[in-house]
C-alpha cells in the first residue's frame, strides 16, 4: 500500500470505524509534533462524515519548557480549561509524533507526577475515556523506525500493515476469548521469573478491536484488587515519564506491590509506584493479539499488542473492567511468552489455554497469528 493511499485509508478507518463519527458530532483532533499529512486526511474525513473538527497542536519541546517551571496552580488552571473543552466533545483523535521519546526525561519527577495527577487523570481518564468516542495513535517517523531497529521505509510498510489490519475479522475471532475470560474465576501464569495467581471473577471483560487505539488487538479485564500473589519479571523495556525501564521485577502480596526492582532505575521505579495508593495495585490484565506486532519497539501502543504477550498494569483500572482501583498512574508493562523470549503458560481455572504465546484450545485457535493472517 502506497504511503499516500495508506494515510487516506487510515484516516477513514479512524473516523468511520474507530470513532463512527455522525453528522454534527464534535471531534477534537489533538496533534503532538510537526506531522501534517495524516492530520489533513483526518480533518477531511471528519468533514466528509458530517462531523465538526476542532484542532489542538502540541509540541514536546514547548511542553518540556513549560512544565519544568510550572506551578501546581498553573497545571490546575490548564486542566480546568482542557476539561471544559473535552466535555463539549463527542469524539477524540490523538495523533502523536515524537521526534525524541526522551524529550521530557529531564523534567523534574515531581513536575511529571503533578501533571499526571492534576491534568492527565481528570481530563483524560475521567472525561475523555468514559465520555467520548476516542482513538489514539502514533505517526510513523524516523525516530520510531530507529527504536524499532528498522529503516524508515521498512517501518512505514510495517506501520500500515499493523494499523490497517482487518479489525472486523480480529473482532470476530476475539469473541470466544472474551466469553471465556468473562466466565473465568482464577488466572495463573508461569514463566521465567514469573509465578502469579489472581482472581478475575465478576470483573468486566473488554475487546479492543480498533476502536480506541491504533494499532489495536487486545482483550482485557482486571485482577480483583487484593487477589494477586506471587512475582513477575517483565521482559520488554517500557518508557514512562521520559525514562526507559528494563527487567522490571515486582512482588505482590494481597494485590499490592510490596517489592519493586529495575536495576539502576529501582529508585525511579518506586517513586512512580509511590505516586498514590493505587499505583501499587493493578488495574488491567490483557492479552496482546496483533499478528503483525512481534517485537517491542519501545512504544506502548505497539508493544502492548504484541502477539503472544500479556500486560499486567500497575495503577488505574478502566470503568468497563473496574476493580475499584484509582490512581494517576496507568502503566502497561509487557511480558512476551513466545519461545524466543523464554516461553510460558497461562491457565484459566486450572486449564491450560495458552502455551509459549499460542492458544491451545480449539475455540481460541483463530486468534493465533497464522489464522488471523490467513
Amino acid at each position: 500500500m502506497g504511503e499516500k493511499n495508506g494515510f487516506k485509508v487510515l484516516a477513514k478507518n479512524l473516523v468511520n470505524y474507530s470513532n463512527n463519527v455522525q453528522p454534527g458530532e464534535k471531534v477534537l483532533i489533538e496533534i503532538t509534533g510537526p506531522e501534517t499529512e495524516l492530520a489533513q486526511e483526518i480533518i477531511r474525513a471528519v468533514y466528509d462524515a458530517g462531523g465538526v473538527p476542532f484542532l489542538t497542536l502540541k509540541n514536546d519541546l514547548l511542553q518540556r519548557q513549560w512544565l519544568t517551571q510550572a506551578t501546581e496552580e498553573q497545571i490546575k488552571s490548564q486542566a480546568r480549561w482542557e476539561a471544559i473543552r473535552m466535555q463539549e466533545m463527542n469524539a477524540y483523535i490523538g495523533l502523536r509524533m515524537r521526534e525524541n521519546i526522551y524529550e521530557l526525561s529531564d523534567v523534574p519527577a515531581q513536575k511529571r507526577r503533578l501533571y499526571e495527577k492534576l491534568l492527565s487523570e481528570p481530563v483524560h481518564h475521567q472525561i475523555r475515556v468514559p465520555q467520548t468516542k476516542w482513538v489514539v495513535l502514533r505517526y510513523p517517523n524516523a525516530s520510531m523506525a530507529q527504536e524499532a531497529k528498522m529503516s524508515t521505509e521498512q517501518f512505514r510498510d510495517f506501520y500500515f500493515k499493523v494499523c490497517n489490519l482487518d479489525y472486523q475479522k480480529m473482532s470476530d475471532a476475539m469473541d470466544p476469548l472474551h466469553n471465556l475470560l468473562s466466565q473465568t474465576k482464577q488466572v495463573k501464569i508461569l514463566a521465567p521469573g514469573t509465578d502469579l495467581a489472581f482472581s478475575v471473577e465478576n470483573i468486566g471483560t473488554v475487546k479492543c478491536d480498533g476502536h480506541n487505539n491504533i494499532p489495536d488487538g487486545e482483550v482485557y479485564t482486571a485482577p480483583v484488587r487484593d487477589s494477586i500473589f506471587g512475582e513477575i519479571t517483565y521482559n520488554t523495556a517500557s518508557s514512562y515519564s521520559g525514562q526507559v525501564f528494563e527487567n522490571v521485577h515486582l512482588i505482590f502480596k494481597q494485590g499490592k506491590i510490596v517489592e519493586a526492582e529495575a536495576g539502576a532505575k529501582t529508585g525511579e521505579l518506586n517513586a512512580i509506584l509511590d505516586t498514590d495508593e493505587g499505583a501499587r495495585y493493578t488495574g488491567e490484565f490483557a492479552f496482546g493479539l496483533n499478528p503483525y506486532v512481534l517485537s517491542p519497539i519501545n512504544d506502548i501502543l505497539f508493544d502492548e499488542k504484541i502477539a503472544g504477550s500479556f500486560h499486567l498494569t500497575p495503577g488505574a483500572c478502566y470503568e468497563e473492567a473496574s476493580n475499584g482501583n484509582h490512581s494517576a498512574v496507568h502503566w502497561d508493562l509487557v511480558k512476551i511468552l513466545r519461545p524466543e523470549h523464554g516461553g510460558g503458560e497461562i491457565y484459566f481455572d486450572g486449564r491450560l489455554i495458552q502455551k509459549d504465546g499460542l492458544f491451545c484450545i480449539d475455540e481460541l485457535l483463530p486468534l493465533n497469528p497464522e489464522n488471523l493472517l490467513a
